[in-house]
């Protein structure tokens, strides 16, 4: 038999909103085990991925490697390899391991296109690593923000200057108050046996108008979910391990936000049906942060809001 496309607590998710049957069908055909050659080209024409991986204690973490296009290639449609080091103050530093999990997200803002891959790490080193896959799928453009990023070089012997707290500083706060994107990955604890491909590390995306994330006076953060590909695996992760990690990116001054959080779904009340076209709510509470200036080599064009806002 063919492992499953989807672990135990994707498929909870999807039968608690009745698309179970028909995902189960849709899963294999879409989530494959090697990459199309049009997802390969484009992960080696990007300037900057998105990786999720998991720390020593479980604890997933959003991150963000970046450098000129070309920094990515594709041997072969099960490898990527990636020729990059994690930036200054980037929890990536700690969870580059030969063999741990990790899920990439190749995002094109300008273009809404995004695409999938999860797998395994391989032949870490100075250089950068290479991942085999374990999946690969595509991602619909909904709620992505068209801005283009260039890569710039960081000025020679910069240090970023990196905050740690286990609260939301001001600065923080602001960046929180301000977003219309972030970066969201979670991580399977479960029998990796029986989740087959459909375990180890993800990285999604999330968008929305400004202010979107929610910080509240008790400093838990709330986010609405809206309805996207129906494959939960956010979602599916959360219910058998809620534990995330957040990345949030200043697109003004290139500053870093890590947020290390406890998750939780909210799948009704008052709050929920307060916010027009949320599906769910999802409830964060802080377990540390990491914010680090000026870090991201990256320059941003000016932002277009997604239409399905």
């Amino acid at each position: 038999m063919s492992p499953p496309a989807f672990h135990e607590g994707e498929r909870a998710v999807q039968a608690r909103l009745g698309v179970q049957e028909r995902l189960a069908q849709i899963g294999p055909q879409v989530i494959r085990d090697f990459m199309p050659d049009q997802h390969r080209s484009f992960f080696e024409q990007l300037p900057f991925v998105i990786a999720g991986t998991v720390d020593a204690g479980g604890q997933p973490w959003a991150s963000v490697l970046a450098q000129p296009p070309g920094f990515i290639r594709s041997p072969d449609p099960k490898h990527l390899v990636v020729r990059a080091q994690p930036l200054e103050g980037d929890p990536l530093k700690e969870t580059l391991a030969d063999d741990a999990p990790i899920g990439l997200l190749g995002i094109e803002p300008q273009t809404r296109r995004r695409n999938r891959m999860n797998g395994v790490l391989r032949e870490v080193g100075v250089t950068g690593f290479t991942v085999e896959l374990s999946q690969s799928f595509g991602n619909c453009p909904k709620y992505i923000q068209a801005r283009e990023p260039v890569y710039v070089e960081s000025p020679p012997f910069a240090r970023a200057v990196v905050h740690e707290a286990a609260q939301l500083d001001a600065a923080a706060r602001r960046m929180v108050a301000g977003a219309d994107t972030l970066f969201i990955a979670t991580a399977y604890a479960g029998d990796g046996a029986q989740a087959g491909r459909a375990g180890g590390a993800d990285v999604s995306h999330r968008g929305g108008k400004p202010g979107f994330v929610r910080v509240n006076d008790d400093g838990t953060l709330t986010m609405p979910d809206y309805a996207g590909n129906f494959f939960f695996n956010t979602l599916g992760n959360i219910a058998v391990n809620p534990r995330a990690g957040l990345l949030f990116i200043d697109f003004d001054n290139g500053d870093l936000l890590y947020l290390a959080v406890a998750a939780e779904i909210v799948w009704d009340g008052p709050e929920l049906a307060a916010l027009e076209g949320a599906q769910r709510l999802l409830r964060f509470t802080l377990l540390s942060m990491k914010r680090v200036e000026a870090s991201l080599p990256l320059r941003w064009g000016e932002a277009q809001l997604s239409p399905y806002l």
